[in-house]
């Protein structure tokens, strides 16, 4: 009896592989047994699908909400102020049937030619006055300047202060930082008597050097800046002072290099800022160029595009929409271009953001 005890408890004794394959075969069956059917498969899919196509058309209206202004800006710059008359009475349309430039050619003070034939004749009375007659290259040539050397300005001043507020040690340090901070609290209106003060002083009154220099530091840049540099690890600061780098070369090498995606967001912001400046270039540069009309005797107005368009609106053009709306799109544009110049830097920054490490 006990010989047959013995045997049978023999037979129930397992290996560890035979376990093992044994749970193998339990867990397969489980799993066959919890996966959902083909009718759940199904109707899973379905909601799928579903949500996405909601989701798609809602972005698609959404988008074309967001685009609709700007093809009414272009298709109204497009049509002659005559077509443009006749369907404010009748209805206004998204296209035309016969678009022309000659909106664009009164904006940038070129000849009209054949097209004067679709103007009113008030209006072509307006464009042969030579003192009323529109021209925005100069304001285009001083927003261009003014936008490239206080963009690089700004650059210089907000890479160095970041440099030196995120990797370089000193005492009180922490303290300006935070100083610097404290002066984001302060509204920017609140100091334009005192720059104005300052720029009468020093002579810039009409000049680039009241639209270049005097804003050309960013506390919200360097903090910006200073945030991504942080991110950077400090061991390849380590890393470079022993192979002989100097803190500017690290800068120059290693630093700008990665933060490249924010330091170009900067420029654009920069540029966008000045492109489109108002209330400053108002108040210091509404009149003639000072310097040029000092040094070499030419006359050449400070304003920029900003006011231009705004001189635009509220002269004896303001009756005319395609014009003016032609001017909207004209300023827009160098915009546009800038950020299609830079969007692969844009997209860098995007997918570098859910990086860590």
């Amino acid at each position: 009896m006990k010989e047959k005890d013995k045997v049978v408890n023999e037979e129930l004794v397992l290996t560890e592989e035979e376990e093992k394959a044994l749970k193998t075969v339990e867990g397969k069956n489980d799993d066959a047994r919890f996966q959902p059917s083909y009718e759940l498969k199904k109707e899973y899919k379905g909601r799928t699908i579903f949500f996405k196509v909601i989701t798609y058309t809602f972005l698609t209206l959404f988008a074309l909400f967001m685009l609709l202004p700007f093809w009414f800006m272009i298709s109204v710059s497009l049509k002659s102020p005559v077509e443009y008359s006749r369907e404010v009475t009748s209805g206004l349309k998204l296209f035309t049937s016969s678009p022309t430039f000659v909106n664009f050619k009164i904006i940038l003070g070129g000849k009209i030619g054949d097209a004067a034939s679709t103007l009113p004749g008030d209006l072509i009375i307006l464009i042969s006055n030579e003192g009323k007659r529109v021209s925005f290259l100069p304001y285009f040539l001083n927003t261009t300047i003014v936008a490239v050397v206080s963009t690089a300005f700004t650059v210089a001043t907000t890479v160095l202060a970041s440099f030196a507020f995120a990797r370089l040690e000193f005492k009180g340090k922490n303290a300006l930082f935070a100083l610097l901070l404290a002066t984001m609290m302060v509204p920017g209106e609140m100091m334009l008597i005192t720059n104005y003060q300052t720029t009468i002083g020093l002579g810039w009154q009409n000049t680039f050097a009241a639209l270049i220099f005097v804003h050309g530091v960013s506390v919200f840049y360097i903090f910006y800046l200073r945030q991504t540099f942080q991110q950077i690890p400090n061991e390849l600061f380590l890393a470079a002072k022993v192979d002989g780098y100097g803190e500017f070369s690290y800068l120059w090498r290693v630093m700008i290099p990665i933060a490249m995606p924010t330091i170009v967001t900067i420029i654009i912001l920069n540029v966008m800022g000045s492109w489109n400046a108002f209330i400053w270039p108002t108040l210091i540069a509404s009149g003639d160029n000072k310097f040029l009309m000092e040094t070499w005797g030419i006359k050449h107005s400070m304003r920029l595009v900003s006011n231009g368009l705004m001189s635009l609106f509220s002269s004896d053009y303001s009756n005319y929409d395609t014009v003016k709306i032609a001017g909207s799109m004209v300023i827009s544009a160098p915009l546009l271009l800038v950020f299609i110049a830079f969007r692969k830097y844009i997209m860098s920054g995007v997918s570098r953001s859910g990086i860590k490490g």
